[in-house]
């Protein structure tokens, strides 16, 4: 175990913040290549189900990758909570309600685990989908994982630790306005979702940004921003496990993550988030916020 306690992971104080940010990046990074493994044997599989529509879907997969992960988080660390969205009824209201009441009354450490985002692309057999995995120890995130099965890709940070891609440092791009700014978005499960981001495309064509691309995936689109790959990444119907690992890892590598609605910064109940490099911010939420996408957004705040 290195440089953890006799006993193991057991044993180790779960107040000493070093310690368990440590002992969580491995459990949780080991945990994402078991599951990864699943994912990549079994692209393309059926749908079993759908949840809060017909675009929420569920595969056999998701819920034999969340099984891995909370088996791992379990042995590791049994006094944990774990919110894992194959856990969650479908549509916000379930996933809101299930972040609120662990947050007030659930164990000081929490794991909130998206065992495949970007489902839809990994049902019609395209490679972009990911793990997502955050840790947050008394509301405040400490670890953050998303691992790309596909590009063979793990991007991690832990609080005050900076970002990596494959353990090697990342950061944020150095675009330093809208013009030279790639932005994303989801799509949405809702009307009013698909209403805001349709609103804050033309808004951002309209400034311009040099593109605005969709690609299916929350944890693959933040991940991206983190690295530099990406300039910005905004969307409104959004749950803590689809943003939690991304929103460290935008922040550790040296980017912004706030609320659409507000402004604040980022907390495990946002559910409108602009993501961004830090240097564009302000102007690209100013464009978002103007173009009308801030009064459908405020339909998603908590």
């Amino acid at each position: 175990m290195g440089s953890f306690p006799e006993g193991g992971l057991a044993a180790l104080n779960q107040d000493d913040l070093p310690a368990m940010r440590r002992a969580c990046l491995k459990v949780a990074t080991d945990a994402a290549k078991l599951g990864a493994a699943v994912m990549l044997d079994k692209l393309g599989a059926d749908v079993v189900k759908t949840k809060a529509n017909a675009r929420d879907l569920l595969t056999e997969v998701d819920p034999e990758v969340q099984r891995i992960i909370e088996s791992s988080v379990a042995d590791a660390f049994p006094t944990h909570g774990f919110l894992g969205e194959e856990s969650v009824p479908g549509g916000w209201e379930a996933g809101s309600a299930a972040i609120a009441r662990l947050l007030d009354t659930g164990p000081d450490w929490l794991w909130i685990v998206d065992p495949i985002d970007g489902t839809t692309n990994f049902v019609h057999g395209m490679p972009l989908s990911a793990i997502s995995i955050g840790v947050a120890y008394k509301g405040e995130l400490q670890v953050g994982v998303i691992m790309d099965p596909f590009a063979g890709e793990i991007f991690s940070a832990c609080l005050g630790g900076g970002a990596h891609c494959n353990f090697a440092p990342m950061r944020v791009g150095e675009e330093r306005s809208g013009e030279e700014a790639v932005v994303v978005t989801g799509y949405g499960a809702t009307a009013e979702s698909a209403d805001a981001m349709l609103k804050g495309m033309k808004a951002l064509t309209d400034l311009p940004v040099r593109s605005v691309r969709m690609l299916g995936s929350a944890a693959i689109m933040l991940a991206w921003v983190a690295a530099g790959r990406l300039t910005a990444y905004f969307e409104c119907d959004l749950n803590a496990w689809d943003t939690a690992a991304g929103a460290l890892l935008v922040r550790e590598a040296g980017g912004r993550m706030t609320d659409l609605v507000t402004g604040d910064e980022y907390g495990l109940k946002t559910r409108a988030i602009v993501a961004s490099n830090g240097a564009t911010h302000d102007e690209l939420r100013k464009c978002l916020v103007d173009g009308g996408v801030r009064a459908l957004a405020d339909y998603f705040k908590e």
